[in-house]
């Protein structure tokens, strides 16, 4: 009875908050995870209806957003060496096998080291297997990144991507500031990313967003 009720208000205040308050689509997944995450705690402390074993956590992968992969083929181009790494990590990450997808980056890694499409998305992969949390190791992915492509907005674009999953929403609105002044005028990702920004900006204007 308890989880019928946790997930009857989880579905109405997600309900409300994606179509009362009209949140972006853009940022449905951090309300789901945040709703997700009230969820899991319930369960650890409240334990209702413990079955005999130990629940497994399910998937929390959603299936890769459309619009994302138009913007990133937006920024990288497509049908090159580099881009053909991604597609199948992408493959990888449907499934909901992070990890698998950090696997394929890295292994493209270590046959084009210098493609900074390849470093942004170890960075990417790296962050979805650490549970959507920045690690060391894909924060040094973002910036080798940087490093190769300094005048290119995808480094800084993803790297604020992954710290607004992380709900460090000041530090994306920094990251996608300098995206957008780095994009050429006229360009589809420009308007796009400025979109977004102006999106994360009425987000952090609610009261109670930080």
């Amino acid at each position: 009875m308890g989880f019928v009720v946790l997930l009857l208000l989880a579905g109405l205040a997600f309900a409300a908050m994606a179509f009362l308050l009209r949140v972006d689509r853009l940022l449905w997944s951090m309300v789901g995870a945040a709703l997700c995450l009230g969820g899991v705690g319930y369960a650890w402390q409240g334990r209702p209806m413990l079955p005999a074993a130990a629940p497994r956590h399910a998937a929390t992968t959603a299936p890769i957003d459309i619009e994302e992969i138009q913007l990133r083929d937006s920024m990288f181009g497509r049908f090159t060496a580099d881009t053909a790494y991604l597609v199948a990590a992408d493959a990888m990450t449907r499934s909901g096998n992070d990890d698998a997808a950090a696997r394929v980056i890295l292994g493209g890694l270590s046959k084009l080291p210098q493609s900074f499409m390849l470093w942004t998305w170890a960075g990417v992969t790296l962050t979805a297997e650490a549970g959507h949390r920045v690690s060391p190791p894909a924060l040094l992915a973002f910036r080798r990144a940087a490093q190769l492509a300094p005048e290119h907005p995808a480094p800084p674009y993803y790297l604020g991507f992954a710290y607004l999953e992380a709900g460090d929403l000041a530090k994306t609105r920094t990251l996608w500031a300098r995206a957008a002044a780095l994009s050429p005028e006229g360009t589809p990702y420009r308007a796009e990313i400025a979109r977004r920004l102006a999106l994360l900006e009425r987000l952090m204007a609610m009261p109670g967003s930080r």
